[in-house]
């Protein structure tokens, strides 16, 4: 995440918790913290629209950039509540991120190594290619029924008896 939107969730100004980190860089690895180059700030510039680095205000120096470690560290070197409450809320949002990234993994691995034995197998019956794509559909989602709109009327009809015309007549 950037300094400036950790500053925004911390609720602090940008040049004070960028203060405060240098205070504490002892605490702020290389795999925690780094500074962006000047063509990646160039790049999120034009994609988020900051203002230039050079003449009317805006950012003078080049953002940093935290991993999920340097946002952990923060939470040390920013003393308040917001900052343990946005802590442990960013953590759980990272938590989900990491699980996520694990179930996605699985998934490429699983389909790689099927992907590579069934070229190992071109050579041979089509019965193996079948247990292949028997493979594939149990990976795949179920899919669901949907049913029909309307009413499904479940009573019998009623049975009419015509009378005869002698019955009529009578």
């Amino acid at each position: 995440m950037l300094d400036s939107d950790l500053a925004d969730l911390y609720g602090v100004k940008t040049f004070n918790l960028n203060k405060a980190v240098k205070r504490n860089i002892s605490r702020f690895h290389q795999d925690f913290m780094f500074q962006l180059t000047k063509e990646e700030a160039d790049s999120l510039r034009f994609q988020i629209g900051m203002s230039k680095i050079e003449g009317r205000g805006g950012r003078r120096y080049l953002p940093y950039a935290f991993t999920e470690q340097g946002v952990a560290m923060l939470s040390g070197v920013l003393k308040s509540e917001r900052a343990v409450q946005v802590n442990i809320a960013i953590m759980r949002a990272f938590r989900a991120f990491v699980k996520l990234r694990e179930i996605l993994s699985t998934h490429k691995e699983l389909a790689h190594k099927l992907a590579e034995l069934e070229q190992k197998i071109e050579k041979h019956d089509e019965e193996i290619k079948a247990v292949f794509d028997a493979i594939r559909q149990l990976m795949a989602p179920p899919e669901t029924k949907k049913r029909k709109i309307g009413f499904i009327v479940r009573e019998r009809s009623a049975q009419y008896k015509t009378l005869s015309r002698k019955a009529v007549k009578k």
